[in-house]
This record gives structure tokens, C-alpha cells and sequence, in this order.
């Protein structure tokens, strides 16, 4: 009985451990905007300006109607200007390098001059139907996905290139050096130099949409359906948010890597939240 009593509390304290050490993160809700966002589809950090870029969809996610914009919003979750810039089609991801800012538009990628507050370029991707997310590597390479293609594009001095082929619902990107991370349809897949594939992470959500890096090896990552993970290089993944039973999606983040702040787009909730990262 002893012996018996005894194996049960060790168990006890095996899954009590266990279970600690697989939560070993969480999320604490700062503030959220008001809803007149118009969509959220995607929200970029910027740093230097200190503000958070806002791609409002607006209408249907594919159709080209020129009712997108961009929203400008605080770092304390006041909207700044809704309607920062205007006449876009269903906008969705997002990349900035210097003082530009690339945009995912239905089959183009749009320029933006952040201090002119400008479209100064556009750049049609040939034989895209669906691009959904845009990164940029610190050389000013710019990688845009299209979900309905399977396929990645890279754009070089305004001229277009296939990257990837057959990525299945190619979504979220993040450029890191010399490596480029995809999500594609519940799993984390990281593309080396010579665009070798490996599979970092996988059995998530196959909404899997927006990426961020936490610190090396360790990552962010949002699925549309409302579920938001942390995700190890080793595979491991460990769920932070789940607002499906709330009716709240959580589409492509943003992130503050400095004072650890994410930031959630709600879509049809139209309004963006603020998470600090524990």
C-alpha cells in the first residue's frame, strides 16, 4: 500500500513537472484599438518611427477594389490615421527596409516612401494570384508569398524571380541572414542559401500565417484561426493564445523585440491587440 501510495505521488510530480516545463511562456493583454480598423490583416513594427503599420483589407481578402489602406497606429493603441494610404487592393503582409516599405498586393508588391508618405513604386509578380506575406534581409532583398500558387518570390532591384515552388498554402516569411523561414499549412520550414528545405515545426494549426523571431532559434508564430505559438528549433511549439471560441482571429503579427510587445491583428474584430510576451 506503501509502495503503491508512493508510486502515485512520484508520478504526481513527473506530470507536474512535465506540464510546467512545456508552459513555460505566456501572454498578458496590454491594451487593444477601438474597432474602426478596417480589416486587419497585418501589422508591422517599425522602430525608428515608432509606430505600427496597419494593412487593412476592406472588402474581400482577393478581390481588386481599391477600398485597402494602411493604418498608422501608437505604441499606446491609439489609431494616429486610419487612412494613412488609401487605394490599395486588399493589402495583407508587409516589409521595410530603410525608409521603404513593401506591401503584399494581390499580385503586386507595392513601394511605399515612408516619409513622403507615398506609393513610389509598383512591382507585378507575373502569374501571382493570392500574395500574402512580404519580408526583406538586411541587404534589401525582398521574399513575397503567394498562398495560392504554393510559390515564393524574390524581387532584386524591382526584378522578379521565383524562389520556392510547391510550398502548399506558402504563407508567413522571415528573412534571417542567409536563411529564409516559411510557413506553409500547420508546419515552420527554413530554406538555407541554396533553397534546401528543412522542416523546423509542424502539427499547428494549418492556418499558420504571421512569423517572428523571440531569439535565435525560438520563434512566434499566429494562425488566422486564433491560436498564436511559441516554436523551438527543436520542434517543440507551446500555445500562447486561442481566441477561436471567442470568434477572434489572429492573422499576421507584429513584434517588438525589445520590450517583448506582440501585436495582434483581429481581422473581422477589426482592431489590433497588444500582448507583453512573459
Amino acid at each position: 500500500m506503501e509502495k503503491a501510495s508512493m508510486k502515485l505521488i512520484l508520478f504526481a510530480a513527473v506530470i507536474f513537472v512535465t506540464a510546467n516545463l512545456s508552459a513555460q511562456h505566456s501572454l498578458e493583454k496590454i491594451w487593444q484599438t477601438d474597432s474602426t480598423l478596417k480589416v486587419p490583416e497585418s501589422v508591422l513594427y517599425d522602430a525608428d518611427a515608432g509606430v505600427l503599420y496597419v494593412a487593412n483589407i476592406d472588402g474581400s481578402p482577393s478581390e481588386k477594389d481599391g477600398r485597402g489602406s494602411l493604418a498608422r497606429v501608437g505604441l499606446d493603441g491609439q489609431i494616429i490615421d486610419n487612412e494613412w494610404i488609401t487605394e490599395l487592393d486588399a493589402p495583407k503582409g508587409m516589409g521595410l527596409h530603410k525608409n521603404l516599405l513593401y506591401v503584399a498586393n494581390i499580385t503586386e508588391v507595392v513601394v511605399i516612401d515612408i516619409g513622403k508618405s507615398t506609393i513610389v513604386q509598383r512591382i507585378p509578380v507575373e502569374g501571382s494570384a493570392f500574395l500574402n506575406d512580404v519580408t526583406v534581409d538586411s541587404e534589401g532583398m525582398v521574399y513575397v508569398s503567394d498562398s495560392r500558387t504554393k510559390k515564393v518570390h524574390r524581387i532584386q532591384d524591382g526584378v522578379v524571380s521565383l524562389y520556392l515552388d510547391d510550398i502548399g498554402n506558402a504563407n508567413g516569411l522571415l528573412a534571417l541572414g542567409r536563411e529564409l523561414y516559411i510557413l506553409s499549412a500547420g508546419s515552420l520550414l527554413r530554406a538555407d542559401d541554396d533553397r534546401r528545405l528543412t522542416t523546423i515545426a509542424e502539427g499547428m494549426d494549418r492556418s499558420t500565417d504571421g512569423i517572428e523571431m523571440v531569439k535565435e532559434n525560438e520563434f512566434i508564430v499566429s494562425c488566422w484561426s486564433g491560436i498564436v505559438y511559441y516554436v523551438k528549433a527543436d520542434g517543440s511549439k507551446e500555445v500562447l493564445l486561442d481566441t477561436r471560441d471567442q470568434g477572434i482571429n489572429s492573422a499576421d503579427i507584429g513584434y517588438d523585440s525589445e520590450n517583448r510587445v506582440i501585436y495582434v491583428p483581429t481581422f473581422y474584430k477589426n482592431s489590433v491587440f497588444a500582448y507583453q510576451l512573459r
